[in-house]
């Protein structure tokens, strides 16, 4: 165990700082969740239309409550909250793309999505629950998990200090105010302990309101908090399945999804450890593995079903979220979920945290994403890191995982057919599945021992 627990993964806490934990998870998700759905809204073609996008968020929220619950009752049972995930954005925005939707409604567009992950999930429940991926984690050790772990926290690079950046004193504000509360704080007050990153956003978002009801921050600045978005906003909606219209399923889009979920399974194995590890939990098995890829199947059909234009994944922010709080329990994971639900029927409620500016979400990132990378190097404790080989197969994972991407994002591939291209094209632009690649064909071709290799300790640990 890496650190000192507060509260361990079984462990309950009282009722009322299990809600104020839970919201957090809320607000360190909400990032990511909001962000999906307003990267879909140029292409999808409702970026233009404010009530459309909040019923998207609104589901975005809805389904990740319902699978976060689904995930850690009856799935793998770690603290892991579920929400949307980039590795569907690509294939998505080649299905938009396709000439035969140019002059299509959004809805039509947001329906070939559903059909592709809808299909998609079948095959991620199959791989799941067929215990096949479970089986092949007999093939991954630490040399494997470390450079997985850390290629998604670095892998996420661009949405911190870049988007922080727009402006240096929210955004600066919002990392030395979580910094301060969760490092040099948290032996001085319990709040500090458990609540750093929601005080340092709620404090940081408090003073860019202040400045923009003062005429500092005006209208187009970065740190403008505008209450729009709250005034357009319907009072109560529930999401229903199919509310877009039904699904259609296309060959190539449903190819093309595959290599996000493809990607999407190997970021969550390896977010599986990763929050065993920081939240106190064995070392999760075949089964664990497969009973959560599994559920995650499971999500990925719900959120093709009600139509977030995505799937559902564990989420790495809300790990890192974990390390910093050292807040492992399962309940207060659950209690957000709850949380995620009511709130997302509630329009107003859901649609006055879209007001918290970006440089805000960019410094929370600054803080998170780096705290995932170093809880994937922190599995080399295991590993004699005095071998030439392991070094070796280190070093080229990790450099392999960050510079194959740029390959294929400034040289992408054109061969036929078109969706083959298409998913080695997705496949190549994934660090972490890149990174992992090349870690587990190394690591199980190149001669070693178990103590070596950090199997021995690794596995009894």
């Amino acid at each position: 165990m890496p650190q000192r627990l507060i509260y361990h993964i079984d462990d309950i806490p009282p009722l009322r700082e299990s809600l104020l934990l839970g919201f957090q998870h809320y607000l360190t998700m909400f990032g990511s969740t909001v962000a999906i759905p307003l990267l879909l809204a140029e292409p999808l073609g409702i970026s233009g239309d404010p009530v459309a996008l909040g019923w998207l968020i609104s589901t975005m929220f809805f389904v990740s409550g319902i699978t976060t619950l689904l995930q850690t009752t009856w799935g793998n049972r770690l603290p892991l909250v579920q929400g949307g995930t980039f590795s569907f954005l690509q294939p998505a925005f080649t299905i938009m793309g396709m000439a035969a939707l140019a002059e299509v409604g959004w809805e039509v567009r947001m329906q070939h999505i559903q059909g592709a992950v809808i299909a998609g999930s079948l095959f991620e429940i199959v791989l799941g629950y067929s215990g096949l991926v479970g089986k092949l984690i007999r093939f991954v050790g630490p040399i494997t998990i470390a450079p997985t772990i850390a290629l998604i926290g670095l892998a996420l690079f661009k949405f911190g200090a870049p988007v922080a950046g727009t402006h240096w004193g929210i955004g600066g504000l919002t990392i030395a105010l979580i910094i301060l509360f969760s490092q040099y704080l948290r032996h001085t007050h319990r709040a500090f302990e458990l609540f750093p990153i929601l005080l340092g956003i709620l404090l940081a978002w408090s003073v860019a309101w202040g400045l923009t009801a003062l005429g500092v921050f005006g209208t187009g600045h970065p740190g403008h908090v505008s209450l729009d978005a709250v005034k357009t906003a319907p009072w109560f909606r529930v999401p229903l399945p199919f509310q877009w219209g039904l699904p259609v399923f296309g060959a190539a889009a449903i190819v093309g999804m595959l290599a996000g979920y493809v990607a999407s399974v190997v970021e969550s194995v390896g977010d599986y450890f990763a929050a065993a590890r920081l939240a106190g939990a064995p070392i999760p098995d075949a089964k664990v593995v497969s009973r959560g890829i599994g559920m995650e199947g499971i999500g990925c059909l719900m959120a093709g079903v009600f139509g977030t234009g995505n799937g559902t994944t564990s989420y790495s922010e809300n790990i890192g979220a974990i390390g910093l709080t050292r807040v492992g329990s399962r309940r207060v994971v659950q209690v957000g979920a709850i949380l995620m639900v009511v709130l997302a029927v509630f329009g107003k409620f859901g649609a006055l945290f879209t007001t918290i500016p970006q440089p805000i979400v960019g410094g929370m990132y600054c803080t998170m994403f780096g705290m995932i990378t170093a809880v994937g190097l922190s599995n080399l404790q295991f590993v004699d890191l005095n071998s030439a080989r392991n070094l070796f197969i280190l070093g080229f994972a990790f450099f392999m995982g960050l510079s194959v991407p740029e390959y294929f994002s400034a040289n992408p591939v054109t061969f036929t057919p078109d969706w083959l291209s298409g998913v080695v094209n997705t496949l190549g632009r994934t660090g972490m599945a890149i990174g992992a690649l090349c870690a587990v064909i190394l690591d199980n071709t190149i001669p070693g021992t178990d103590e070596e290799r950090g199997l021995t300790e690794w596995s009894g640990k």
